[in-house]
């Protein structure tokens, strides 16, 4: 049984974001790059079950649609314990071509099990899992914050308004994980950071796909104004405030 982790690079937290001149892209200077946190929860699961004694799971893979500069995360998810990476050459436009080039991976390598996380912490679109799982006519379960392997079929729990919902899927199947499908990410070992170095990374070319979106431009949240500090007791001029700057009342 081989699994796929399908992973995001995405800027650091802690990065502050400026746009290009023109506001259609993000300036890249000076970014640190990491793995998209919910990306690296499902990497860490997947780890898990391959560990379990008796699991059917051969290999871990894990892929990602970008450029050379992409490899440095690559090899972090190497270092944290997958068998082999692979990079789609391409700088994708948006998320639909996303999917379909890890489509076409999943296709010519032929994956039982695919992890996606809920969505990438840049964007936040939400949709590549969702968008993958039907152009592979695959099962396919969002929210999904536990999951557990029996036999050649899938248990799982998934969140959903007001409680939780127990599933039992038949491979092949994807799982858009969540907050809670492991309780914290791996480290890299050193013996890991030096293992990777020798695990196989390989480039595909990119299967010719197309976006179907294009970037107007993007826009900075409003800069907020400053804190007004109001005396307990002057209540007048806090209706004044309200009134006249807040414009609430």
């Amino acid at each position: 049984m081989k699994l796929l982790v399908c992973i995001s690079n995405v800027p650091d937290t802690t990065t502050k974001i400026k746009l290009s001149p023109d506001n259609k892209s993000v300036d890249l200077s000076g970014i640190q790059w990491v793995i998209n946190p919910w990306d690296e929860l499902a990497l860490t699961r997947a780890l898990e079950l391959k560990e379990t004694a008796g699991s059917s799971i051969e290999k871990i893979s894990v892929a990602s649609v970008g450029t050379a500069e992409l490899e440095p995360t690559l090899r972090k998810a190497l270092a944290i314990g997958a068998d082999d990476a692979f990079r789609i050459d391409l700088n994708p436009q948006d998320a639909y071509q996303v999917a379909e080039e890890l489509a076409a991976l999943v296709k010519a390598q032929s994956f039982d099990i695919i992890l996606c996380g809920i969505e990438s912490s840049d964007y936040n679109g939400a949709m590549v899992g969702g968008m993958l799982a039907e152009q592979l006519g695959y099962t396919s379960v969002s929210s999904v914050s536990s999951l557990n392997l029996d036999g050649s079929n899938v248990k799982l729990t998934r969140e959903i308004d007001g409680g939780k919902q127990n599933l039992t899927v038949s491979l092949p199947f994807l799982a858009i994980v969540q907050k809670g499908i492991a309780i914290e990410p791996r480290i890299p070992s050193m013996r890991g950071i030096m293992t990777a170095r020798t695990k196989p990374l390989t480039v595909v070319a990119a299967s010719g796909s197309s976006a179907l979106t294009a970037v107007v431009g993007n826009a900075l949240p409003t800069a907020k104004s400053a804190c007004h500090m109001v005396d307990a007791e002057n209540v007048s001029e806090l209706v004044r405030l309200l009134h006249e700057e807040a414009k609430v009342i």
